[in-house]
C-alpha cells in the first residue's frame, strides 16, 4: 500500500495539473486577438501559436478538458482506493465501533468532500483569477506545455470527438456549433456593463445607445419646423439674400415661388457670394439646385444613406398633401448621433425644456408634446390637433397674441406662463404641473 504522504503528494500534483488546465483555459478564452495578431505580424513565434488557440479553440479545448478530467477522475480514484483504509483505521483506534463496511464509505464520502473542496478553490477558481488578470502572461508560459499535450491526447481526442458525432447525427443534430449571432439587447448589456465598470465613457455610451435608436426616429421628430425655417423667395433682391446669408451663417437656403408650399430649388450660399463677388449676371433661379423631397414619416437611418449616396446636404419634408413641413440637413441627422455640433460662429442653442425646480420648467414653443410628456411624467394623448407646446397653447386662444404680450394658459392639467412671442409664434413659456388636477380633462381656461 502507497504510504500516506506519498498519496497526498500525488493528489497535490493531480490539483496542480488541473489548476494548469483550467488557468490555460481561462487565460486563452480571455486573450486580446487584436493585441495578438500585431504581435504575431512582428514576429513573436507563441504570439502566433497563441493566436491559433484563441481563432480556433475547438482543438485546444478538447485537450483542456481531458487533461482536467483524468487529473480530476484519477485524483477521486485514487484517494478513495487509498486514503480510505488509513481513515477506517483512524476511525477505529478512535474508538467508533461501527461496521467495517460502514467507516469505509463514510470514508470515501468524507474524503470526496475534502478532496472537491481542495480542487475547487486551488485547482479552480484560485488559478482562473490569476489567469483572468494575467492572461497574456500565463498563456503564453504555458502554450508550448499544451502544444506537446494536444499532440499527446490526439488519439483519445479523435476517438471522444468521434464518438461525440455519432451520437449527435443519430439524433439528427449538427456535429458543428453555429457561431451564435450578437444580438442588439446583447450589446446594448454590453454596453452598460461597460459604463457602470468605467470602462465606456459616459458620452460614448450615449452615442452607441444613439446609434440603435437612430432606425426607430421619425423625421418628422428631428426636421426643423416649417415655421422656423429661413426660406428666400424667388423674387427677393441679391441684397435682401446676402443680408440673410450674413444674418444666419446657413450654408444651403430653399428656395420658394410664390409660397413656402412651392419649393423649387435650393440655394448654395457658397456658390452665390462667388458669383456675387464676381459680379456675375446669373440669375437665382440659374443657381438653384434640385430639390430632394421626402416624406415626414421616413426614418433618420434611411434618410441619412439615402442624402449619403445622392450627395444631398439638405432635404425638404413634405406631408401627404404635398405641403412643406419643414427640412432636414445631414448636420441634423448626424446631430441624433453625436449630439449638437457647433461651429465658432454658432450661438449656443438653448435647451428646449429646463427644470427650474421641482415643479417648474422652462420651455420652448417648439418642444414636442412627447418629449413634454416624458420630462414632466404626464400623459397628454395622441387625441389632438397639435405636435408642440406652442401649438397645445394656441389651441386655447381665440386670437393670436400680439408680439411681446404675456399671459397665462391652464390647460391639460398644467399652468402655463408665456414669456416669450415674437412673429406671432410662441418662443418661450413656463409650464407647472398643476397639484390637484381638474375633474374636467377638457377643461382650459385663459387669463389674460
Amino acid at each position: 500500500m502507497v504510504s500516506v504522504p506519498k498519496q497526498l503528494l500525488f493528489q497535490a500534483l493531480l490539483i496542480a495539473c488541473n489548476a494548469f488546465f483550467a488557468s490555460m483555459e481561462i487565460a486563452v478564452i480571455s486573450l486580446n486577438t487584436t493585441k495578438l495578431r500585431k504581435l504575431a505580424d512582428e514576429g513573436d513565434e507563441k504570439a502566433n501559436k497563441l493566436l491559433k488557440f484563441a481563432e480556433n479553440p475547438a482543438g485546444f479545448l478538447s485537450t483542456i478538458q481531458v487533461g482536467i478530467s483524468l487529473s480530476g477522475f484519477l485524483g477521486a480514484a485514487f484517494a478513495a482506493d487509498s486514503l480510505s483504509e488509513p481513515l477506517v483505521d483512524w476511525f477505529l483506534s478512535l474508538g467508533i465501533n461501527l461496521s467495517y463496511s460502514f467507516l469505509n464509505s463514510l470514508s470515501v464520502i468524507f474524503i470526496t468532500l475534502i478532496l472537491t473542496f481542495v480542487t475547487i478553490v486551488f485547482g479552480e477558481l484560485i488559478p482562473k483569477r490569476i489567469a483572468q488578470q494575467k492572461s497574456y502572461e500565463v498563456a503564453k508560459a504555458c502554450c508550448g506545455v499544451i502544444s506537446v499535450m494536444a499532440i499527446l491526447f490526439k488519439p483519445i481526442i479523435v476517438l471522444i470527438s468521434g464518438t461525440t458525432n455519432l451520437f449527435l447525427k443519430m439524433l439528427r443534430l449538427k456535429t458543428e456549433a453555429e457561431d451564435e449571432s450578437v444580438s442588439e439587447d446583447d450589446i446594448r448589456m454590453m454596453v452598460d456593463v461597460g459604463g457602470q465598470s468605467g470602462s465606456i465613457e459616459e458620452d460614448e455610451k450615449e452615442m452607441i445607445q444613439n446609434i440603435f435608436e437612430f432606425n426607430d426616429i421619425a423625421i418628422s421628430e428631428i426636421m426643423t419646423r416649417v415655421s422656423d425655417v429661413n426660406a428666400i423667395n424667388i423674387e427677393d433682391s441679391k441684397e435682401d439674400i446676402l443680408k440673410l446669408i450674413k444674418e444666419t451663417g446657413n450654408s444651403r437656403f430653399p428656395v420658394y415661388s410664390e409660397d413656402i408650399n412651392n419649393i423649387i430649388g435650393v440655394l448654395n450660399s457658397r456658390e452665390f457670394l462667388i458669383n456675387l463677388n464676381d459680379n456675375s449676371d446669373k440669375s437665382i433661379k440659374d443657381m438653384l439646385r434640385k430639390p430632394y423631397f421626402v416624406p415626414e414619416t421616413i426614418k433618420a437611418d434611411q434618410l441619412f444613406s439615402d442624402m449619403q449616396k445622392n450627395k444631398i446636404h439638405i432635404s425638404i419634408v413634405i406631408d401627404e398633401y404635398g405641403e412643406t413641413r419643414g427640412i432636414v440637413t445631414l448636420e441634423d441627422l448626424l446631430e441624433e448621433i453625436v449630439g449638437n455640433i457647433y461651429d465658432e460662429y454658432d450661438k449656443a442653442e438653448l435647451p428646449e425644456i429646463e427644470k427650474l425646480d421641482d415643479n417648474k420648467w422652462r420651455v420652448q414653443g417648439t418642444l414636442s408634446i412627447d418629449d413634454l410628456n416624458d420630462e414632466l411624467g404626464i400623459s397628454i394623448t395622441d387625441d389632438r390637433d397639435y405636435d408642440t407646446v406652442g401649438g397645445m397653447i394656441f389651441s386655447c386662444l381665440h386670437t393670436i397674441p400680439e408680439d411681446g404680450k404675456q399671459f397665462n394658459v391652464s390647460v391639460n392639467g398644467l399652468d402655463i406662463t408665456v414669456t416669450r412671442v415674437e412673429d406671432k409664434r410662441i418662443i418661450e413659456a413656463i409650464v407647472k404641473k398643476q397639484e390637484v388636477p381638474h375633474d374636467n380633462e377638457n377643461d382650459e381656461s385663459l387669463t389674460n
